[in-house]
């Protein structure tokens, strides 16, 4: 592992515990750093390659107040919020979701997920799996993580996964890691503090003497490690380390200062204080998250995550809504209208869902509990047929009735995207057994 030290500019064995970089899971197959500029100045950009970006709707979204209104039902389930029409004839979604609704054309909405297990955490919208299921030891690695480890880098200097997600308060509500793949495919989660740190210029000379100095003890480092080291999880979070030093790619893409003001401006502007939570707890709506996600597929991620608000409208559901899902509104649609713009519509996935739903009748509060039995999520890009509805409920939102579709159905489809076929891939686990990604194999057939 490489460190480089606040005060000091020793390597190796002399090297203290304090490290302000601790970065894993690329490959680079043995390169100096010369060779390492001399490959990344003849090759600018990433190659083409297919990505994924999950928006986590951490809560469980009230699908009846979004995706499946349902008018004619009584008021204490149908709510306060009308349906709207969109731009595909027949398609209605909620009054507060303008902007998808003007481009309904490009996503497909499933009313009728199941499967949920009904946990506040993320993991089953990460891994694919239900908490309570037989594991591997270790655990199962999320959904990045495996692709870390089936395709890895795009680029050596950018992360194949990527998490944009804030700290939440509630920690099961964190984006899930690598189970046991092992720390080296564990998302890149670039806070104030990392950001910083992984931007070269700002190193000054009094800490790290002058480049060339450098260059030679980062070569001399590689020849040792290469010597050392025989664990592959340690030999990735070095390599990961060399080549994010050696690039800006990763910073530029998630550094929003030089983006057009009009791209900027498209997205919203971020709202910390949305539902009147402290930020530190991260319940935040930070519609930047959704341009970064943009561009960090652009430059190079498999997988980018990021959560959004907070959907747990026990109470005051119709108030809190009127706050968040707007906001939703506008950075979903952003981010899909800039993906079609830009050419990455085949290329790029994103899916926009939560753990469970939201109980058809409202409580006494004026919210709406848990519901694990039916939910809705969204989709765009990646290629897929769009404009459509798939699956329904009945009349009160409450099961589903038509063309159930398991969340790991969703999961097939975001791997056939990808190029991966889950019913032959496998990931050997901690005791050499090979592991298939999910247990249901079949993608959705209306989406391939």
């Amino acid at each position: 592992m490489l460190r480089i030290e606040g005060r000091a500019t020793k390597f190796c064995d002399r090297i203290s515990r304090r490290s302000f970089i601790q970065i894993g899971g690329l490959a680079m197959g043995g390169l100096t750093l010369p060779q390492l500029l001399q490959a990344k100045q003849q090759t600018q950009r990433p190659q083409s390659h297919k990505a994924v970006i999950m928006i986590f709707l951490n809560g469980g979204p009230p699908h009846q107040d979004m995706f499946d209104l349902k008018p004619t039902a009584p008021a204490e389930i149908r709510g306060e919020f009308q349906p709207i029409a969109t731009n595909v004839p027949g398609i209605e979604i909620s009054e507060l979701m303008p902007r998808v609704a003007g481009m309904m054309d490009k996503f497909s909405i499933i009313r009728s997920l199941v499967g949920s297990e009904g946990r506040h955490d993320s993991f089953q919208c990460c891994t694919g799996h239900q908490f309570r299921d037989p594991k591997p030891q270790g655990g199962w690695p999320s959904m990045g993580s495996a692709l870390s480890k089936l395709q890895g880098a795009v680029d050596p200097s950018v992360p194949p996964y990527i998490d944009l997600s804030q700290k939440m308060a509630h920690d099961p509500y964190n984006i899930k890691g690598p189970g046991f793949l092992g720390m080296a495919y564990s998302p890149f989660r670039p806070d104030g503090e990392v950001m910083s740190n992984m931007t070269l210029n700002q190193i000054s000379t009094v800490r790290l003497h002058e480049r060339t100095s450098l260059l030679e003890k980062l070569d001399t480092f590689r020849r040792k490690v290469d010597q050392k080291l025989v664990s592959e999880t340690s030999d990735n979070f070095t390599e990961q380390a060399l080549g994010v030093l050696t690039s800006s790619r990763l910073v530029e893409a998630l550094d929003l200062e030089k983006v057009d003001p009009k791209v900027r401006a498209r997205y919203g502007i971020d709202d910390p204080k949305v539902l009147g939570f402290d930020p530190k707890m991260g319940y935040q709506a930070l519609m930047s998250r959704f341009l970064q996600a943009r561009r960090a597929v652009e430059a190079g991620a498999r997988m980018v995550t990021c959560s959004f608000a907070d959907f747990d409208y026990h109470s005051d559901n119709f108030g809190r809504g009127r706050k968040v899902i707007p906001l939703l509104d506008q950075g979903v649609a952003a981010l899909v209208e800039d993906l079609h713009e830009r050419g990455l519509d085949q290329d790029v996935t994103v899916i926009v869902w939560g753990e469970f739903g939201r109980t058809p009748k409202i409580n006494d509060k004026a919210g709406r509990d848990h519901w694990s039995r039916v939910h809705a999520g969204l989709l765009a890009g990646g290629g897929m047929p769009a404009g459509q509805v798939i699956g329904s409920t009945d009349k009160w939102a409450e099961a589903a009735v038509d063309r159930p579709v398991h969340m790991q159905e969703v999961f097939a489809t975001l791997y056939h995207n990808l190029g991966i076929d889950t019913a032959t891939t496998t990931i050997p686990d901690n005791n050499g057994r090979p592991q298939y990604l999910i247990e249901r194999q079949e993608p959705i057939r209306e989406l391939i």
